[in-house]
């Protein structure tokens, strides 16, 4: 069975606490459980990781390599300052989708670019959870 990993990004840990009226009210457990069955539902095992920790993030990425055939992740706040996230990226040539429960690009100006997209086979913004799933289907559709 082809595993897929999903990584989630700073203060993801926090959804249905941190500002409900932007990503919801919908905690990061059901998260997993949302995730977790749309890629079981593609044809997918799942594995999933939340750090607040650049470099832990990066060291997960790498551990991927030879294991994952797919990656989906959320940097969430490193979207838009990192360039170590999607340089492993590049390097383990994983096929990559970013998702984000908000709308980045109606946000604040700040928000708009990111660094991970020029690399990610897909972006998916402002769909909140179903984001994941139109993930899944994206990787389900090209490995």
């Amino acid at each position: 069975m082809k595993k897929v990993l999903v990584i989630s990004g700073p203060n993801l840990n926090l959804l249905g606490l941190r500002e409900p009226d932007i990503y919801g009210n919908r905690n990061y457990d059901a998260l997993v459980e949302f995730t977790r069955t749309a890629l079981t539902d593609c044809g997918f095992e799942a594995e999933f990781y939340q750090s607040n920790h650049e470099g832990d993030l990066v060291d997960k990425i790498q551990e991927a390599y030879g294991v994952f055939d797919g990656i989906i992740i959320n940097p969430a706040a490193y979207t838009h300052t990192s360039v170590a996230i999607p340089d492993a990226l590049k390097a383990v040539g994983i096929p990559t989708v970013e998702v984000h429960l908000s709308d980045i690009n109606s946000r604040e100006e700040f928000r708009r670019h990111s660094f991970v997209s020029p690399i990610a086979v897909a972006t998916i913004c402002g769909k909140g959870f179903d984001g994941y799933k139109d993930a899944a289907e994206v990787l389900r559709d090209i490995i």
